[in-house]
């Protein structure tokens, strides 16, 4: 199937859609946006996105049509009944409103991770932005350390999320994921596995990191993937029970989303 875009309400091939070299959005990140999944054509908690997406750009002082937008969702979505993947959405500051249809990463069942130091930029607490150059950059060198992923820790320590999803783990036999008030994003994910599993919030150190039983990642597109290592040392379990139990509560809540027996 070919993949589709909006770009202010203009529906074509996303291949073949552009924006304006000129857009700040292009030049310096300068923007907002969402990654929302798709199931059976149905995206999964899209008034929470829509809500959060309002207020980066409220953040941003970045000027929005969020109904503007949720038509060109809705006239999108049409053309491309029960698609299975993720929709991309973003305002940009040269005024774009973009929208476009993508397939899902295939994750593995389990990742390792590698720590790389990272210190929040407090400015942009609350806000998820096309600024995301220096999370890529950390996945790559986690990579370089012979990871997959990185867990980025501040300069004092503090564990926080891993670049593009929230870290939860197991500690004396609790689920527990670091505070939002460490200035990690406020992941709709994390949200939704901490109601389903009771997962409570823990300031998190890297000394930490060496009595985990078990770990996590949660986001959009991993849903939850277990984590088998960190800086190389083997967790005892992965996926743990408590990993287990995440995933099947967290597939079962989707589900019947998709279905819509619950909130989607």
């Amino acid at each position: 199937m070919e993949l589709l875009a909006s770009i202010d309400g203009a529906i074509g091939p996303a291949a073949a859609a552009t924006i304006p070299v000129t857009d700040e959005g292009l030049l310096r990140g300068d923007g907002a946006f969402e990654v929302v999944r798709l199931y059976a054509g149905r995206p999964f908690a899209w008034d929470e996105h829509l809500t959060r997406l309002e207020l980066s750009a409220g953040n941003l002082r970045l000027p929005v049509d969020v109904d503007a937008l949720r038509a060109d969702v809705d006239a999108l979505l049409a053309r491309a009944p029960g698609f299975d993947g993720q929709l991309r959405v973003f305002f940009t500051r040269g005024g774009r409103r973009v929208a476009l249809l993508e397939a899902v990463k295939q994750h593995t069942a389990t990742v390792s991770l590698a720590t790389v130091q990272f210190a929040p930029t407090r400015i942009m607490d609350g806000i998820k932005s096309l600024s995301y150059a220096s999370n890529m950059l950390a996945t790559r060198l986690a990579v370089e350390a012979g990871a997959e992923e990185a867990l980025l820790l501040t300069p004092h320590g503090r564990v926080l999320e891993a670049p593009t999803s929230s870290f939860f783990c197991v500690i004396d036999d609790r689920l527990c994921t670091p505070p939002l008030d460490d200035h990690i994003l406020d992941s709709i994910t994390r949200r939704h596995v901490i109601t389903l599993t009771g997962a409570q919030e823990r300031i998190t150190i890297r000394d930490d990191l060496t009595s985990m039983s078990e770990a996590f990642l949660a986001s959009t597109t991993r849903e939850v993937q277990a984590v088998v290592s960190i800086d190389g040392r083997a967790l005892s379990q992965a996926p743990g029970p408590h990993t287990v139990a995440a995933a099947e509560r967290f597939a079962a809540h989707r589900a019947a989303a998709a279905s819509g027996d619950g909130d989607a």
